[in-house]
Parts: C-alpha cells; structure tokens; sequence
C-alpha cells in the first residue's frame, strides 16, 4: 500500500508563491505516475500536474503550465509542486494522488479516475 503526505498549503497574496510537498511511502514503484489534482467549491477535482518516478516527461494543465512545475525527489519519495504567480483562481484544496499507469498518454495522465492512492489533501488560499 501507498501513503500520500502533503504539506506546504497555506494562505498568499496574490503573485506570491507556495511550494507543495508530497511524501509517499510504502510500496511505489517506478512507473507510478505522481500527480497533483485540486479542487474548488463547488467544482470537481482538476488535474494540475504529472510525473513518473523515472522516465517520461512531467504534464502540466494548460491552465498552470506557465506558472508552476513539478519536480521529483527519489531519495525522498517526494514529489513537489512548484506554484508561482499565484491567482485567486488558484485557490482549491491540493491533492497528491498516485496510480499505475501503464502507458504515458496525455489523456489517461489527467483523469483522475486511473489514480488510486490519495492524499488528504492541503488547502491553497490566494487573497486579491
């Protein structure tokens, strides 16, 4: 089994920055994808990023893709998300999910639906 830590959420004013962390434990593998999902009221959860372990390039959503990165750490099993020029947009509860996937395809990266380990979440607020 998979354990999902997140940490770094808070509160910024607009145009500041936060980096996220995820730390995962247990049994991971190389092929896992890491990524970042979040969710606004009253919206579903959005894919924000994507990363192996090893291997394929990082995916971003286009709504981020200028403004935040993803980024690894195997030493630690963490994965990070990067976040600057935050918008009030922005704000949402972050989650760190991980799931198998066998083939790197834009279209199955960004559905949550092939994510199964998930973190409980971490709140960004961004003030106007």
């Amino acid at each position: 089994q998979v354990q999902l830590v997140e940490s770094g959420g808070g509160s910024v004013q607009a145009g500041g920055s936060l980096r996220l962390s995820c730390a995962a434990s247990g049994r991971t593998f190389s092929t896992y994808a890491m990524g970042w999902f979040r969710q606004a009221p009253g919206k579903e959860r959005e894919f924000v990023a994507a990363i192996r372990w090893t291997g394929d390039i990082p995916v971003l959503a286009d709504s981020v893709k200028e403004r935040f990165t993803i980024s690894r750490d195997n030493a630690k099993n963490t994965v990070y998300l990067q976040m600057t020029n935050l918008k009030p947009e922005d704000t949402a509860v972050y989650y760190c999910a991980a799931g198998r996937i066998e083939v790197w395809l834009i279209s199955i990266v960004i559905n949550k639906a092939f994510y199964y380990y998930w973190g409980q979440g971490t709140q960004v607020t961004v003030s106007s």
